[in-house]
């Protein structure tokens, strides 16, 4: 970790929390409320924060599952997410989802025209919105958990034992 913890803290809690609570308690919001107020699908949400994971090298969210009334995308799901563009599991959504992310993540400039228009093929106006957002609080919290050191210690408020 790159961040020192006192003994006993909880390295997340303490740093979100503690170290910039005017920060760090909106940005929890931010992060929990696109797992919350989602109206995407769960494989292409999944497609997408998987790839943003994948992209960041954050351990927690390489290692998460989104759940949904108790579901789960499939094992190989992960696998094909690094496959997006030939893997036959995917619908053209969750695809286009995987995609999006990536170009999102690595570079944005490329999203084009041609991009834009499969996008409104598939996705609302308002389907693309919150998959922005989603996917910028992925990249961004993704990539501080990683920096600092934080994502070996990372467990979601909802899921604590």
């Amino acid at each position: 970790m790159n961040i020192d913890i006192p003994e006993g803290k909880d390295p997340i809690g303490y740093v979100w929390g503690e170290m910039v609570p005017g920060i760090g308690v909106a940005a929890s919001k931010f992060s929990l409320a696109v797992y919350s107020h989602t109206t995407l699908g769960l494989r292409e949400f999944e497609a997408a924060r998987l790839r943003i994971a994948q992209i960041n090298g954050c351990v927690f969210c390489l290692d998460w599952r989104t759940e949904r009334d108790g579901v789960k995308v499939e094992e190989e799901f992960a696998d094909a997410v690094s496959e997006w563009r030939t893997t036959d599991l995917f619908d053209e959504r969750t695809r286009l989802a995987a995609e999006y992310a990536e170009r999102y993540a690595l570079d944005h400039h490329s999203i084009d025209d041609e991009f834009w228009k499969r996008m409104a093929e598939h996705y609302t106006q308002k389907e693309v919105v919150e998959l922005s957002m989603s996917l910028g609080s992925w990249l961004a919290f993704g990539r501080l958990n990683h920096v600092l050191g934080l994502d070996v210690a990372c467990v979601l408020p909802s899921h604590r034992s």
